[in-house]
This record gives structure tokens, C-alpha cells and sequence, in this order.
């Protein structure tokens, strides 16, 4: 089962997607891509998984510990199917990375993995863009890279019932495929990122966790088209728009182009690689 949240004679709806189609409680029937769309759920919070597929790890050759780490973007973040993203003037590094969020069904606080299922509702599709101008500031929370407004794409519905082991998860960039990996790859489930978590966090109904993205995160520019489609879960589509107003100058840590942002925005430690990161325009 899958349902929407959209705009309804200005009203925020939930509606059920019924093949192509979206119906509405009081039975109207809409062509999917025809109302504006908003994020499927309303979170408390968003906590997100740092490296997680197997392809993302090796691009940066990382050793990581025996555990996640975790890092969380604010719910002022969100953004929806269809959504406009906002890439700041003055910033030049927005990364794509195509995800899969779960979603909490029910008030959770220390189980075992095996639980984790009866806890939640179901999954979406996410975009966890990364605005890596950034990266050299708020010492490792990463913040604002991934926590400025906008930088949280949800949608374009919510499943339940669906099993996350095996499935395909692609990015792509004016319909040309640039990330393109399978949920095989996790390094930890989402089962066990719901456990680990909530042994000191206490994860509420329409909590999100995202799950982690595969290699080949890279910049996109204003008015590039940005898909990310998952076997099951549909496809959450996102448009890529230039900031009306810049980053302020007078006040806080500025963007910057050090070894650190050029490293993360294309893709892993290109100095150590011998490699030079393309020019941008």
C-alpha cells in the first residue's frame, strides 16, 4: 500500500495511490503527478547514516569501525516530490545521494534487530543532498551540508509491506544513470540501524532514518533534473535552482573550496589518488 500526502483545495491530504492514479477520502480520483506534492510524513527528526554501501566505502577507501555513525538534518530540511532545490549563491558543491528513508511506525526504545520490523511503517524514497561549500565548518556535524533548507527530498509516497533486501536503487541526472546500486550492498540493514539507534534515542511514529547511498555522489548545477528511483518505492524527482539570495558575508564560517571539499564533493581523496578534480563552471 502506498499513500501521498498532497495539496487538496489547499488542504494538505492524504490520499491512496490506487495504480495510476491518486484517491483522495472523499473518492476524487487524480493523475498522479498532478497535485503538488509534499513530503509523505511529518518527523520529529531526521537521523541519517554516515558510509553504509559497500561501493560508497571503497570511492573513499575507508576503514570504518564496527559500528554506524550518524549524523541529523533538521526537519526545516524537508522537501517533497517535485521539489525545487536550492543550491545558495556563492556555493558551487551540491551533491545528489539517492536513499532509502525508513519511516517509524511506532514508538521504539531498546530492542534487539530482530524487532526493529514491528516498529516500522514502511519506507520512502530520499535525496540526501549535501551542500559540501560547507564541509570545513561545524567540526564533523555537518550541519549545514546537510542540514540547510530544502536539502531533505521525501516522496513520492509512503509503502508499507515492502522488503528491502534485494532491491535496485539508481540515481540519475537528466535521465542519465550516475548512481546505481542495491540495497545488497548495506553494510548494515535497516533493522539493525533502527536498534542501534534507538538504545539511547527513542524513535516516535514518521521518525526518518536514512539508510546510506551508493558510490558517485557529485555536484549538480542549477536547472539539472535530479531522479532517484528504488524497485518498489517509485521514483522522487527534484529540480536544482539557483538561490535568489547569497550566503551572508558579515556574519559566520564562508563557503570554501579546500583539498577537504573538493575530496568529498568528487568523490574520495583525489590527492592521494594522483587525480585532479574536474574544473567547474
Amino acid at each position: 500500500m502506498e499513500t501521498r500526502r498532497i495539496l487538496l483545495d489547499g488542504v494538505a491530504t492524504t490520499v491512496t495511490r490506487e495504480g495510476d492514479e491518486l484517491v483522495a477520502p472523499d473518492g476524487r480520483r487524480l493523475p498522479m503527478d498532478e497535485p503538488t506534492h509534499l513530503p509523505p510524513i511529518q518527523p520529529s527528526k531526521i537521523v541519517c547514516v554516515h558510509l553504509n554501501y559497500e561501493s560508497r566505502r571503497a570511492e573513499f577507501l575507508a576503514e570504518l569501525g564496527p559500528a554506524p555513525t550518524f549524523f541529523h538534518k533538521p526537519t526545516t530540511s524537508l522537501n517533497a516530490h517535485g521539489g525545487e532545490v536550492v543550491r545558495p549563491a556563492r556555493c558551487r558543491y551540491l551533491n545528489y545521494e539517492g536513499e532509502i528513508a525508513i519511516v517509524m511506525g511506532g514508538r521504539c526504545t531498546h530492542i534487539a534487530p530482530e524487532e526493529a520490523e514491528d516498529y516500522i511503517a514502511g519506507y520512502t524514497v530520499a535525496n540526501d543532498f549535501g551542500l559540501h561549500d560547507f564541509r570545513d565548518t561545524d567540526a564533523g556535524s555537518m550541519l549545514r551540508v546537510k542540514g540547510s533548507d530544502t536539502l531533505c527530498p521525501l516522496g513520492p509516497g509512503l509503502v508499507t509491506d515492502w522488503d528491502f533486501r534485494g532491491k535496485r536503487i539508481q540515481t540519475r541526472v537528466n535521465g542519465g544513470v550516475v548512481q546505481d546500486g542495491t540495497t545488497d550492498e548495506m553494510i548494515w540493514d535497516m533493522r539493525y540501524l533502527v536498534a542501534d539507534l534507538a538504545r539511547t534515542i527513542t524513535l516516535l511514529p514518521n521518525d526518518v532514518i536514512l539508510s546510506g547511498t551508493p558510490a558517485n555522489s557529485r555536484p549538480v548545477q542549477p536547472g539539472d533534473v535530479v531522479e532517484v528511483e528504488v524497485d518498489g518505492l517509485g521514483i522522487l524527482r527534484n529540480f536544482i535552482v539557483e538561490g535568489d539570495v547569497a550566503v551572508r558575508e558579515d556574519v559566520g564560517a564562508q563557503p570554501s573550496e579546500s583539498e577537504e571539499v573538493i575530496s568529498t564533493a568528487f568523490g574520495g581523496d583525489w590527492e592521494f589518488r594522483g587525480v585532479r578534480a574536474p574544473k567547474r563552471g
